[in-house]
């Protein structure tokens, strides 16, 4: 069963996101995830979204998802992430 990697982010620092930026899509490249969405300017039907951006992902199972998030790749570049935004992340199964 596909599992979700969802996250809202407010940027707060976008110099220090962009570091993050220039770095995940080739660490992501290895651990077989899809985007289906990212998103500055989504559509709100109930509700606020105070964010900069959402971010959707798939990959084909729980377990290729843990690997890519805890990998020591993502866990390097990640630091910028949460230093440069506020993020609310969850994984959908």
């Amino acid at each position: 069963m596909s599992s979700y990697f969802v996250a809202n982010i407010r940027i707060t620092d976008e110099v220090e996101y962009s570091k993050y930026l220039e770095n995940v899509e080739s660490v992501f490249n290895k651990f077989n995830g899809e985007y289906l969405a990212v998103d500055s300017n989504p559509t709100i039907l109930e509700g606020s979204w105070e964010y900069s951006r959402v971010v959707l992902i798939r990959f084909p199972d729980k377990d290729s998802l843990d690997k890519w998030y805890y990998s020591d790749e993502y866990q390097a570049i990640l630091k910028y992430r949460l230093s440069a935004a506020d993020c609310d992340t969850i994984i959908v199964e």
